[in-house]
């Protein structure tokens, strides 16, 4: 008999402590698989076009193409590696600590979600679901696309290609899966601690803040950091990136609700409320201290709000998301000028301060503002925000970032090894795209 591994987390309910499962034999539900197709549509277009577009207006000129190129080429490599053994270490049985090989090659999976797990302690537990695990597989597919992708933003302008996909290769399969499967497995260790995470706020967000951190550091600043231009080359384009990361991200935080019901509703409504909020508070912030409010701003908080929503869409009403969103906006836009003056690290596009900062920021306030009841859906196990939640949100936020800065500087050392991590200081001055790709754009 095949287990279920991984479809706990397709229905949302199902990523909370304690949760209740259905005893009946399920079926497919049309209206539910339609909605998760979409979903997994609309998660894919975060990262193409969507961050290839926001990354790609962000940089100069001379290194466009090479910006875009790394989340395409991300997004090939990563459907192959979550094909062949991505998804059964992020959502195979296993351990506490990563899934076994039973889905490896996608060997295994079933038709319609009418098989126990098996739980850590042997015991097996009936679920329910009424989408294929074909679906619920490629709506993971889209979130390991596109977390190594946010990483590139980091050390944008700099890196080789050849580099890029050896670490992008390792990343994945050593810090990105094993992550994934402690948070969103009910094996996971983080899982039965009880740490919440709706849609990505450790899983993609701050595991990819930290990684990007790690790596500029080790990187090193880009040459002339301080002294040459490196304004964004084209605003239009970051800003129709940061559009469809919006546009996207409903079906990111919705989708992850595993059902077109209320809870994906509420989701979809607190996004879009967060996202606002948060825009609007980084624009009111930087008007206030440059005096000038800017498109780059704008934009950068509307990503904000999404990434600070991002763990508690499934858990939290519109208010809970209103502050969320005004509290991302403030804080992200300190870390990204600030922060980042006052340590002297080079992350070229904000990856840690939009990312790593923001997904902390609605970790935490996800203990503070959950509630049982969202959407007109019961939420089992789940108490209204409490002091003790936010402490196990810290926990699972401090297992996170301890597992990615390590994992991630050993991987960039052994890539090092490997093939080198830098371009030389010609390629660097003279751009990425002639020098990596041999391409311009006119």
């Amino acid at each position: 008999m095949n287990r279920l591994t991984s479809f706990l987390l397709a229905a949302c309910v199902a990523l909370l402590p304690g949760a209740a499962f259905a005893q009946d034999t399920p079926t497919i539900d049309t209206g539910d698989t339609a909605w998760m197709l979409t979903s997994t549509a609309l998660v894919l277009l975060m990262t193409i076009p969507g961050l290839a577009l926001f990354y790609g207006g962000m940089v100069r000129k001379a290194n466009v193409l090479a910006m875009v190129m790394q989340s395409f080429a991300i997004c090939c490599l990563a459907a192959v590696l979550w094909m062949i053994i991505g998804y059964s270490l992020a959502f195979g049985n296993g351990s506490a600590f990563v899934g076994d090989l039973s889905k490896a090659f996608l060997l295994g999976l079933v038709d319609v979600m009418n098989t126990p797990f098996t739980l850590g302690d042997g015991t097996e537990a009936p679920v329910a679901f009424t989408i294929p695990e074909s679906v619920f597989m490629m709506f993971q597919m889209t979130f390991a696309i596109i977390t190594p992708a946010l990483i590139t933003g980091a050390f944008a302008d700099r890196m080789k290609f050849s580099a890029l996909l050896v670490f992008s290769t390792l990343w994945l399969l050593i810090v990105y899966a094993p992550i994934a499967h402690w948070v969103w497995h009910p094996n996971g260790f983080l899982f039965g601690d009880g740490v919440l995470d709706f849609a990505g706020g450790t899983v993609v967000h701050i595991n990819a803040g930290i990684a990007g951190l790690v790596a500029c550091i080790i990187l090193g600043k880009r040459s002339g950091y301080g002294t040459v231009d490196m304004k964004p080359h084209n605003l239009v384009l970051s800003l129709i990136g940061a559009s469809l990361l919006w546009v996207g991200w409903f079906g990111f935080n919705a989708g992850s609700a595993g059902a077109a019901g209320g809870r994906a509703g509420m989701a979809m409504a607190v996004t879009m409320v967060a996202a606002a909020a948060a825009a609007l508070s980084w624009l009111l912030t930087e008007w206030a201290v440059k005096r000038k409010p800017s498109v780059l701003g704008i934009i950068s908080g509307a990503v904000a709000g999404l990434v600070a929503i991002t763990p508690a869409s499934g858990f939290v009403d519109p208010v809970g998301a209103l502050v969320i969103g005004l509290v991302a906006g403030v804080i992200c836009y300190i870390a990204s000028t600030g922060l980042k003056k006052l340590l002297g690290y080079d992350d070229s596009l904000d990856v840690f301060g939009v990312h790593g900062v923001g997904g902390i920021i609605g970790a935490v306030l996800t203990g503070v503002f959950a509630r049982q009841a969202i959407g007109g859906d019961a939420a089992v196990g789940l108490i209204d925000g409490n002091l003790g939640q936010v402490w196990t949100q810290i926990w699972g936020i401090g297992a996170t970032i301890l597992w990615s800065a390590v994992g991630t500087a050993v991987i960039l050392l052994i890539t090092r090894l490997i093939v080198g991590l830098r371009v030389d200081e010609e390629a660097e001055r003279d751009g990425l795209d002639i020098a990596l790709h041999g391409e311009a754009v006119h």
